[in-house]
């Protein structure tokens, strides 16, 4: 007579293919999450760098928009005896007895101070410095600026009737290699009427 076995249970078999299935869906979803946890960090990233960004655009562009001509050149060089300018642009610097190296322009602002914005090309950081004192950075250390370019020249010419503007380029990496490319062109908000 065979003895009944009303217990129920798994054998090593189903086990391990319930064990099995289990560790697949649960590295599925952690790579779910983790590629969600990449794509926050990279979209907070770029956040960042965007805002960064837009404020030293606006920064900027409201100092070289309130630009006046400098009719002294104590600040920028003028073209000759009577045709002075409105902004120069400039390749190397000495300030406070340091010399500094990278593309930037000069202008007297608003407030008849000479002011320049110029990239560094030590430390890959925008800067800006007034009166020829040691400059200040504009740009945090999670941001390089790769390429800061001012121009075209003859937009801010005094040979014509136009009134000067100045178009600048930036290409900026930040944190999670987010990168932004942007220009801009800023015209003088008074009319530049001196010759």
């Amino acid at each position: 007579m065979a003895i009944k076995n009303n217990k129920k249970a798994f054998t090593l078999v189903e086990l391990l293919v319930a064990v099995a299935i289990f560790a697949i869906i649960g590295g599925i979803a952690s790579g779910v999450f983790i590629s969600a946890l990449r794509a926050q960090r990279k979209s907070l990233a770029y956040q960042e760098l965007l805002s960064q960004t837009s404020y030293l655009m606006e920064y900027m562009s409201r100092a070289l928009r309130m630009a006046r001509k400098d009719t002294s050149g104590g600040c920028v060089t003028p073209l000759d005896s009577t045709n002075f300018r409105n902004y120069q642009k400039t390749n190397s610097r000495i300030l406070d007895g340091t010399t500094y190296s990278g593309p930037g322009i000069i202008f007297l602002n608003y407030q008849g101070i000479c002011q320049e914005f110029f990239r560094d090309t030590n430390d890959f950081r925008l800067k800006e410095s007034k009166n020829k004192a040691a400059p200040i950075v504009l740009t945090s250390d999670d941001l390089d600026v790769n390429f800061f370019n001012i121009g075209p020249d003859e937009s801010w010419d005094q040979e014509d009737n136009d009134q000067p503007r100045v178009t600048f380029f930036l290409d900026i990496t930040g944190k999670e290699q987010s990168k932004i490319k942007i220009q801009t062109t800023v015209s003088q908000r008074n009319p530049d009427i001196l010759k």
